[in-house]
């Protein structure tokens, strides 16, 4: 584990066991805001974010930092994702931290250009951190990881349908989803991209795709070996605007289901 892997995981588990574990289940009433419908924030998040755009500014001086939390407050902060910068995910999964349910966990990128060149995910239930770095690939804790599918016959897909346009939800369930066995996404990009990487699901359709979401966990899965990109195979970018991603265990699984996608008439939104 490199020196900045190192640092890393000291400021995501300091993060966690001051902010976030000791509220896990035991969130005051005033504890919980709704940024919109089905969007939730909670004082751990700001707290987090808070955290860590202080410490990886101080890590690394002038480089800028986009907090998914400061860009809902201010959407110009967007403005620097096509720079090098860090992009912060303080709790993936907060509607299931708020719960009190399911998975959740911090996720920390850091890009270049638009393109994701390093990520760290940090799992506090679990102690467990995902990284990697572009060329240099996956890991898990201090173990290189290979992605593997579930072997699963028909594969195992997990959507969100909920964030399908009713149109394409329609042809999406109706032309596409029959052909797979459909699991129950997480609600969490944080677990889902492992997910895939480790065979318990081989696919996984994503409609929205912001950067704090996505950006960490399409490098892991792409430097672990599996095959995450558009639907139009083009490589995703935090800068850009665009809806739509695949992510599937190996490039077999991507290539087959992108093609009944593509038969099917099925288009991501714009």
């Amino acid at each position: 584990m490199s020196a900045l892997d190192e640092e890393m995981l000291a400021l995501l588990r300091f993060a966690a066991e001051r902010s976030i574990m000791p509220r896990w289940r035991n969130l005051a009433a005033g504890d919980v805001e709704d940024k919109d419908i089905d969007d939730p924030v909670t004082i751990a998040d700001r707290e987090v974010e808070e955290f860590l755009s202080d410490a990886l500014t101080r890590l690394a001086p002038g480089l800028a930092v986009v907090g998914e939390e400061a860009a809902h407050a201010d959407a110009s902060v967007l403005d620097r994702l096509s720079g090098a910068c860090w992009i912060i995910d303080p709790i993936d999964g907060t509607s299931n931290f708020a719960n009190g349910t399911g998975h959740f966990a911090t996720m920390v990128a850091l890009a270049d250009a638009g393109e994701a060149i390093a990520a760290w995910i940090y799992d506090p239930q679990r102690g467990r951190m995902c990284r990697a770095r572009k060329g240099e690939g996956a890991f898990v804790d201090d173990q290189r990881i290979t992605t593997r599918s579930s072997g699963a016959e028909p594969p195992r897909l997990a959507a969100m349908t909920r964030y399908m346009a009713p149109e394409r939800r329609v042809v999406f369930e109706t032309k596409v989803a029959p052909h797979f066995t459909l699991v129950d996404a997480p609600g969490c990009a944080a677990e889902q991209y492992p997910l895939v990487a480790f065979g318990e699901h081989d696919i996984a359709i994503y409609e929205r795709v912001l950067p704090w979401d996505h950006a960490a966990g399409y490098l892991f899965l792409n430097e672990a070996g599996g095959r995450c990109a558009r639907q139009d195979g083009t490589p995703y970018r935090v800068d850009s605007g665009r809806k739509g991603m695949i992510a599937a265990a190996n490039a077999r699984l991507w290539d087959d289901f992108t093609a009944r996608l593509d038969a099917a008439g099925y288009a991501p939104g714009k």
